[in-house]
């Protein structure tokens, strides 16, 4: 089946483009929202979080203790490369069984993830498409969605590829600066995905 992975920096609203493309019946795997999800179910996952950060971070009903966590690795970038290597690899597990759920009558699958280039599973989608909006748009709808001020907006941009550096690994471009048309742009794409899947199919190899 062909994989369309899409990313975009926070507040560039990817996942608004992407309820865009559920429409369209396209199936979306939320890598960030599994991501959450998994860190209470997965075993391989809970246990690899307890042993790099001790049994502090899960609370005696096996719930993440987030506050913890969050102390330990949110100024610490050798605790965050710590903590995303145990994460990643869990959520390719999951999106390999997602994937497994999905009818084969499905042209391709959208799997959305923040951090799509810099975790590297971009490698493993056949294209990929970049969100972008200018930064003040970025900065204002972060801080009116979440209730952060300015610097803590930054904090977060700053943790993630830069467009600039994104837009060298992406291969399609959607534009989101409240001026240009979100589904004219996608349904564009949906028809180039369509028949990059059709020309993979057996009969057509």
């Amino acid at each position: 089946m062909y994989k369309v992975g899409i990313t975009g920096g926070i507040g560039s609203g990817k996942t608004t483009v992407c309820k865009v493309f559920e429409v369209l019946g396209i199936p979306v795997f939320y890598a960030d929202t599994v991501a959450k999800e998994i860190m209470h179910k997965d075993i391989l996952l809970v246990a690899g979080i307890k042993s790099a950060f001790g049994k502090e971070s899960y609370s005696d009903d096996g719930k993440l203790n987030n506050k913890y966590i969050a102390g330990i690795v949110f100024n610490d970038e050798k605790a965050l490369a710590k903590l995303n290597a145990l994460v990643h690899p869990a959520v390719f597990r999951a999106f390999d069984a997602w994937e497994k759920t999905i009818p084969e009558n499905v042209p391709y699958t959208l799997k959305e993830a923040a951090l799509l280039f810099e975790s590297g599973s971009y490698k493993m989608c056949d294209t990929t498409i970049l969100v972008t909006a200018p930064y003040e748009i970025k900065l204002a709808r972060v801080m009116q969605r979440d209730g952060v001020s300015a610097e803590q907006v930054k904090a977060r941009m700053d943790k993630q590829f830069s467009d600039e550096e994104k837009s060298k690994l992406a291969n399609h471009f959607i534009v989101n600066d409240e001026q240009q048309s979100i589904i004219g742009q996608v349904l564009t794409l949906h028809q180039q995905f369509l028949n990059a899947a059709e020309a993979l199919k057996p009969d057509n190899v």
